[in-house]
C-alpha cells in the first residue's frame, strides 16, 4: 500500500486508493447533546447571517479566541479555551497523524463573520467548532471521504462517546466540519477532556498518535457506536 500523501508527505493517501468510494455514511446524527438539536432546528431560518448570542450548540457567540498549536503539525486554530479546545485538538492531532499531514491554511475554528450557509456553522462563532480542509469539503457536497479516512473519523467519534458530531451525518453534510455536541460544562464532556488530558500525561502519549483505528475490537466499536448514534 502506498501511503504517501497527495503532496509528497507521508500518511494515510486519500489519492492513491484506486477506484475507492465512499459507500458508508450515516444518515443524520444525533447525540444526546441537551438541547443542541432543538437549538438547529430551531435556528436554521436565520441561516444566512446568525443573529444568536449563542451558537446553534448552545455555546456562547465570542468576540474572540486563544490560538492553539495542533499538536504534530505546526498549524494553529482558535478555539474556546477549556474543555472544548482540548476535544477538538484531539481531533485535529488524530486527522494529521492518521488521515493526511495538515498544511498551512487546512484548520479553521473560531471566526467573527456571522455569515453562515446552515445553522451548524454558528458553532464556529463560540469556538466550539473547527473546519478542516472546508474548501475540499464545502456544506452540501458528500462522500469525499475514502474509506480508510471513514474508518479513522468513525473511531475518532466513538472514542469521544459523543462529544463530537461530524458534519458528514448532518442532513445538509459538510465533511470538513467537526462540532462540539454537549452544552458547556456538560458532565460528559468534562469526562471526555479529561481523557484525553490523561493520554497525554501518561506514559507513551496513548492519545493521537499511538492507536490503530484498524483493529477490528476498535473498528466493531465504531460500527456499534455508529449504529447507535444513528
Amino acid at each position: 500500500m502506498d501511503l504517501t500523501g497527495p503532496n509528497g508527505t507521508d500518511g494515510l493517501s486519500r489519492r492513491r486508493f484506486i477506484g475507492a468510494g465512499t459507500t458508508a455514511v450515516a444518515a443524520a446524527t444525533l447525540l444526546d447533546i441537551g438541547t443542541a438539536g432543538g437549538a438547529r432546528a430551531a435556528t436554521v431560518a436565520d441561516a444566512g447571517t446568525w443573529k444568536g448570542a449563542t451558537s446553534a450548540n448552545n455555546w456562547p457567540v465570542l468576540d474572540g479566541a486563544t490560538s492553539f498549536v495542533v499538536e504534530g503539525s505546526g498549524e494553529k486554530v482558535s478555539l474556546a479555551e477549556g474543555d472544548a479546545a482540548t476535544v477538538l485538538l484531539h481531533v485535529a492531532r488524530r486527522y494529521n497523524y492518521e488521515i493526511d499531514t495538515l498544511r498551512t491554511g487546512d484548520v479553521h475554528g473560531w471566526r467573527a463573520d456571522r455569515k453562515v450557509a446552515e445553522a451548524y456553522e454558528s458553532n464556529y462563532l463560540s469556538g466550539s467548532a473547527l473546519a478542516i480542509r472546508p474548501a475540499m469539503y464545502p456544506v452540501g457536497s458528500k462522500g469525499n471521504l475514502y474509506p480508510n479516512e471513514l474508518i479513522v473519523v468513525r473511531d475518532i467519534l466513538a472514542e469521544l462517546d459523543g462529544a463530537v458530531a461530524w458534519g458528514g451525518d448532518f442532513a445538509t453534510p459538510k465533511e470538513s466540519h467537526f462540532e462540539i455536541t454537549l452544552k458547556p460544562g456538560h458532565p460528559r464532556l468534562k469526562g471526555v477532556a479529561r481523557k484525553i488530558l490523561g493520554w497525554k500525561r501518561g506514559p507513551g502519549n496513548a492519545g493521537a498518535g499511538a492507536v490503530d483505528a484498524f483493529d477490528p475490537r476498535r473498528r466493531s466499536a465504531a460500527r456499534a457506536f455508529e449504529r447507535r448514534m444513528s
